[in-house]
């Protein structure tokens, strides 16, 4: 409702903050002090200092003129002082431009061998009485030197002392002095009902499902009494588990602008600093704040920063600090405390580290999967990020979608922006269906480098290598469908074929083999041409290897191993030191992987044998153009194929 409540009904106003500046040190005592120091040196020394000259002046032409009225040896300082008689001060004056009035006028060293004394009275002993040379001594104190060197070390002190502490203040958010003790103090940022860049649900494309499960978080938050009327709790904590990028913080935001509730932000390393209970003390501090705010939203993003599994072994991989904050964590969401009307909010994409005491019912009720968006999902996507971008007119978006399986939310984004930056660059008014082509290879693939130097040799068999790939993957029916295959460098791969997976949720043995033999269609392919092979396919056999195995150990594809897994989804085992089979299984899971690979292996030989001829054709097109697609393929072999491929591992 709109309008102005009556008096009793409102809230009292909070004493507004005094913007005006603290008051520093006054100029104007800096001012006096730069006085006194400018009185003291004028004071305390003559505006012209005495010119120096050397001993055998003063003997040779000095002493035999009777110009000298006496002579004050400096005994801290290793100096001799000359006074001039006055009388004889105009004959000096015209060959040193500026003399003291008062004297001393000259003076000279005196070496620590040089006896001044006995020097002095054997000329005064060649000389009568009135002309003899008056020897004296003095000693100069520099009292303020003195002082200056006792008090410059403490004043350095307490400088570095008072610039510390007040840039700690600063970095912590406290004001002046006492900011140090605010170490303590949660750093969550809040997102209030004034927010101005408020985000609701018709900002998340995609997420259907997440959607639904977040609803009826907001209607928690919005009527809380339709359950707490039937008996029924609101729950604590909701937990979004999914890939990078996939938009778990940003459906997080959406919540709390649905819901119209104040929405505390924080990040999991947040709480863990170099001192010693600061995280703790920061978790007590942000419930504290949430409790004032009820009813709100708390959100922690990865939160496995700090929710990792606590260690069993206390002296051997325990980080202690992390563990008291976590402590800390379970007790504020499930203590005797009551923290009704604030609802925990996190996200991770390691799901699978976090403690169980974490994962309980009572703390976080409930996980929420946010996977890679799908075909219509992605649609959904690219029309947000393509609200603000120039396309040509008859733009298809579900191509885009089409192109991009596997992408998620942040990686259309880029996709997105990447097209925009390359339509810019090649002065085009619009973007168009290249611009975006070309975006999505220089995401997967890495930016082109065809500047690069490649030999006629190596070019001839990196076109070989891949023209097997794409020969291979076209007769086998499980294989991933193929986009188009190139040879120009990009990234750190010297040619690549790209292709366009399917989108399953689960792959049979036999789709697993045949992309085992597609990815094996390189190797296979130097072998037979050039009766040699390179270190081009390295990629290839990790890829292979790697998959080999996780059909052996993980998913039971093998007869003689039999259906065994041994997956650690706990991750427990990463941290052992052994595997959790013995030695002789360690073997038999080599033999199998290795005969699986085998099996892959010449099942591409045979594929490339059989179709030799137009193997050779691909390749040579391959060398002329150096980028084909999937229509050539189709010209050169005809439809792919898509009869039954039985295959027994």
């Amino acid at each position: 409702m709109n309008g102005t409540l009556p008096p009793s009904q409102q809230r009292p106003q909070m004493p507004r903050k005094n913007n005006t500046p603290k008051k520093g040190l006054n100029p104007l005592w800096i001012w006096l002090a730069l006085g006194g120091i400018f009185i003291y040196f004028w004071t305390s020394h003559n505006s012209v200092e005495p010119q120096k000259a050397e001993w055998q002046e003063v003997k040779e032409q000095m002493l035999p003129s009777n110009d000298v009225e006496r002579l004050s040896i400096v005994t801290n300082q290793d100096r001799v002082n000359v006074y001039i008689r006055k009388d004889s001060l105009a004959k000096y004056k015209n060959r040193f431009s500026t003399l003291p009035k008062e004297g001393p006028h000259f003076y000279f060293i005196s070496q620590s061998d040089f006896n001044v004394f006995q020097t002095v009275e054997a000329v005064n002993a060649g000389m009568p009485e009135e002309r003899r040379v008056t020897i004296e001594t003095e000693v100069h104190n520099n009292y303020f030197a003195r002082i200056l060197d006792w008090l410059l070390f403490p004043i350095l002190l307490i400088a570095l002392w008072f610039l510390l502490f007040r840039g700690m203040s600063r970095g912590m958010g406290g004001g002046g002095m006492g900011g140090i003790f605010t170490v303590g103090r949660s750093k969550a940022q809040l997102f209030d009902k004034d927010n101005k860049n408020k985000i609701t649900f018709k900002d998340v494309a995609g997420l259907e499902e997440a959607k639904v499960e977040v609803m009826e978080i907001v209607d928690f938050l919005k009527n809380p009494r339709k359950y707490t009327d039937l008996g029924g709790k609101i729950p604590k904590g909701a937990l979004l588990v999914g890939p990078p990028g996939t938009g778990k913080t940003l459906l997080a935001k959406a919540v709390a602008g649905e819901a119209d509730v104040p929405f505390f932000s924080m990040s999991g390393s947040d709480f863990v600093e170099m001192f010693v209970g600061v995280g703790a003390s920061r978790v007590r501090d942000l419930f504290r704040q949430a409790k004032e705010k009820a009813p709100c939203i708390v959100f922690i993003d990865e939160i496995d920063a700090v929710g990792r599994a606590r260690s069993k072994n206390g002296g051997f991989t325990a980080n202690d600090e992390r563990e008291n904050t976590l402590n800390q964590l379970l007790t504020e969401m499930d203590g005797f405390g009551s923290n009704s009307g604030v609802i925990i909010l996190a996200a991770t994409n390691r799901a699978d580290v976090l403690d169980g005491a974490l994962m309980r019912a009572g703390r976080f009720d409930r996980q929420i999967h946010v996977d890679l968006p799908e075909l219509k999902e992605r649609t959904e996507i690219f029309k947000v990020h393509l609200r603000g971008l120039k396309l040509i007119d008859g733009f298809d978006l579900d191509f885009l979608s089409k192109q991009t399986p596997g992408f998620s939310g942040a990686d259309i984004a880029n996709v997105c922006n990447e097209a925009a930056l390359i339509a810019a660059r090649k002065n085009k008014p619009t973007i168009d269906k290249q611009d975006f082509l070309d975006a999505i290879d220089r995401i997967v693939g890495g930016l082109e480098r065809k500047s690069k130097i490649i030999s006629a040799t190596e070019k001839r068999t990196i076109a070989f290598h891949e023209a097997g790939h794409a020969t291979v993957s076209w007769w086998l029916e499980h294989a991933n469908p193929l986009l188009k295959v190139t040879i120009i460098p990009r990234g750190r791969a010297l040619g690549a074929a790209w292709y366009l997976p399917e989108e399953r949720q689960i792959t049979t043995t036999e789709q697993l083999l045949d992309e085992m033999a597609a990815t094996l269609g390189g190797r296979a392919a130097e072998e037979l041409t050039f009766d040699k092979i390179s270190t081009g396919a390295m990629n290839d056999l990790e890829k292979i290897t790697k998959q080999a195995y996780a059909m052996v150990a993980y998913f039971g594809m093998s007869e003689k191993v039999g259906n065994i897994s041994y997956y650690d989804s706990t991750g427990q085992h990463d941290y052992a030191f052994r595997h959790p089979y013995s030695e002789k299984t360690a073997e038999l899971l080599d033999a199998e992987v290795k005969r699986l690979v085998d099996v892959s292996y010449k099942r591409a030989k045979e594929i490339l044998i059989t179709h030799r001829e137009g193997f050779i054709q691909l390749a040579e097109q391959l060398l002329e153009r150096e980028v084909i697609f999937a229509e050539d393929l189709e010209k050169i072999f005809g439809k792919r194929a898509t009869h039954p491929n039985t295959i027994t591992p």
